[in-house]
């Protein structure tokens, strides 16, 4: 080989080890190899950055203006509610929450749906009395199972469906191609799940508590008249047994109903008092059906879903020290509304309006974003601090993004668009039913992830132009003969490998022309070997950092890194049987 081949090859070993051995962070070190590469000269800058046009890639980058509609109207949450009820058992709690979550992954990118779930699945496993540990990786290795079934599942789908066009311009995938050998190894892997976890998972608590938090607010919220919670009771609404707080009374027309019975239906403008910790308040908040009960929200100027919860101490300094909040005009005065107040622990029973305010009162408000940076240095407050993730969903958009959702899916499925060419549609359907706003938009997308990718593009390039590629494969067809089955097999290991010490969509990239030239070499259709690809990196199991959603759980589950290589690598064995027996059977060598 040429120089400009060892050195391709010393660059991307370089970026294995420096992935496997440090905490670098994966867009600088894939920027880093590439750029080395463009001013050695291996590569020119068009291909050095060429995958920023990749169809894939572009259609990620639009698949996260989606998502943020979704998100921002809680439509997910929406889903979540209906989907998840009382589990009977261990194993009926993860059949109900992996099969929905699986559903929703083939539709939707499995990172956004995991982080939606995450804080309600901690949620449901306290009220019920679960471990953390029993849930977190099976909702993982579920959205990664489930988004094998469908092109629009990962984004590694979209990146691999993007080269296959690059490299062939007639082929490309439509929506439910996956599906032939995607929902066998989905139910395959489900399956092992379910069975294994009492043996392989831990039971373990996480290693913080959202208990330990010595904040106590007391929050009113007014059930809405036209809302989806009157009649229900209070078990149905989901309001029983909310993490971190309880419901304390309600207040309907005046009469105070104390001790309030899991059965008691909801009224109309029932007022509701609860108490809890920050997160539990900020978790209420987004419950479609319940608004605070002071009418001071709605007299500021600026849509809900434009504000955000912050925390804020009053100082002994403070004008509003000794003066009610409703006498002190708090609203007028900080356009911000006093949402609920924690008083060193002390239940404070009056209505937010008549609260008088002291020294070291702490105030949960709902205020614009820039509230706390204008106030951050006032003698008025200190420890001013904004609550991330706190928007209020726009509640009443979520029709329209669930809508947007499932015509994206359909146009898709007919035929009658691309992948990309929905998610446009899709995207600016979005953005112009007022589902989410372009800010929202800048928030929501992952910058890193789509730098990684486009980055992964440059060195596939050089492997494949400098004769890397060519070598690899090879070697692969010395050591695994020309029988097309052991070279696929071959294949799937080497990208479950790679996917295990560095991003799944970069392990896509960088085989993918390798598993190109081996099937020119052999002769044979190279599809097989680009659906092996595809799945070995989507289905990564065995480390925490071989999928995104593996380290979301990673804190929350309290595991540890053997948790992973304990039931991930089983798994891997299993789902990666099932493939390389079934590719073959749907796209044939």
């Amino acid at each position: 080989m040429a120089w400009e081949a060892w050195l391709t090859v010393i660059v991307v070993l370089g970026v294995l080890g420096t992935l496997t051995f440090s905490r670098a962070a994966p867009d600088m070190v894939f920027l880093g190899a590439v750029s080395l590469l463009m001013l050695t000269g291996v590569l020119a800058p068009a291909q050095a950055f060429g995958g920023l046009a990749n169809q894939g890639l572009l259609t990620v980058a639009v698949l996260y203006v989606v998502v943020a509609g979704l998100q921002e109207t809680g439509g997910i949450q929406w889903i979540v509610q209906r989907v998840l009820g009382r589990p009977r058992s261990l194993a009926h709690a993860q059949v109900k929450l992996m099969a929905p979550v699986a559903g929703m992954s083939a539709f939707l990118n499995n990172t956004p749906v995991v982080a939606m779930l995450i804080p309600a699945v901690s949620e449901w496993s306290k009220k019920f009395g679960l471990s953390n540990s029993k849930l977190m990786i099976p909702l993982s290795y579920a959205a990664i199972l489930g988004g094998t079934c469908t092109l629009i599942g990962t984004s590694t789908n979209l990146v691999v469906n993007g080269l296959i066009i690059d490299y062939t311009p007639s082929s490309g995938l439509s929506m439910f191609d996956l599906a032939w050998v995607g929902v066998p190894v989905a139910v395959a892997g489900l399956a092992f799940i379910l069975l294994t976890t009492r043996w392989l998972l831990p039971d373990r608590r996480p290693a913080m508590s959202q208990l330990s938090d010595p904040r106590e607010y007391s929050v009113e919220m007014l059930v809405d008249k036209d809302g989806p919670l009157v009649g229900r009771t209070i078990e149905e609404a989901g309001l029983r047994h909310l993490s971190g707080m309880f419901l304390a009374e309600i207040d309907r027309n005046g009469a105070i109903l104390p001790a309030v019975s899991p059965q008691e239906k909801l009224q109309a403008g029932d007022r509701l008092v609860f108490v809890g910790i920050v997160e539990s308040v900020v978790e209420l908040q987004k419950i479609r059906g319940v608004t605070p009960a002071t009418d001071q929200v709605f007299k500021l100027d600026v849509h809900r879903s434009q504000r955000n919860l912050v925390e804020a101490a009053v100082s002994a300094s403070s004008p509003m020290v000794g003066r009610s909040i409703r006498d002190g005009q708090f609203r007028s005065h900080y356009d911000a509304v006093v949402i609920a107040v924690a008083r060193h622990g002390e239940r404070i029973r009056q209505k937010v309006g008549d609260i008088v305010l002291r020294p070291g009162d702490t105030l949960l408000l709902e205020a614009r974003p820039q509230f706390a940076e204008q106030q951050r240095n006032s003698r008025d407050f200190f420890l001013v601090s904004r609550i991330e993730e706190s928007v209020s969903p726009r509640h009443e958009k979520a029709p329209f993004a669930l809508g947007i959702l499932v015509a994206m899916v359909a146009l898709v499925t007919v035929g009658w668009f691309t992948m990309l060419e929905a998610a446009l549609l899709a995207a600016a359907g979005m953005l112009a039913t007022g589902c989410c706003s372009v800010s929202s938009v800048y928030r929501h997308i992952d910058w890193s992830v789509l730098m990684v990718i486009a980055a992964a593009f440059g060195l596939g390039v050089a492997m494949d132009q400098t004769g890397v590629a060519a070598a690899t494969a090879q070697t692969v067809v010395g050591l695994s003969g020309d029988h097309p089955w052991m070279n696929l097999a071959v294949i799937y290991l080497l990208t479950a490998l790679f996917t295990a010490v560095i991003t799944n969509n970069a392990a896509a990239v960088l085989m993918f022309p390798i598993s190109y030239a081996l099937a020119g070499d052999l002769g044979l259709d190279f599809m097989p070997f680009a659906i092996a690809v595809m799945l070995a990196a989507s289905a990564s199991f065995a480390t925490p950092m071989g999928y995104q959603t593996n380290l979301m759980v990673f804190g929350p589950g309290g595991y540890r890194f053997a948790d992973f290589l304990r039931i991930g690598l089983p798994l891997n064995l299993v789902t990666g049987i099932v493939a390389v027996l079934v590719i073959p059977l749907v796209w044939g060598f």
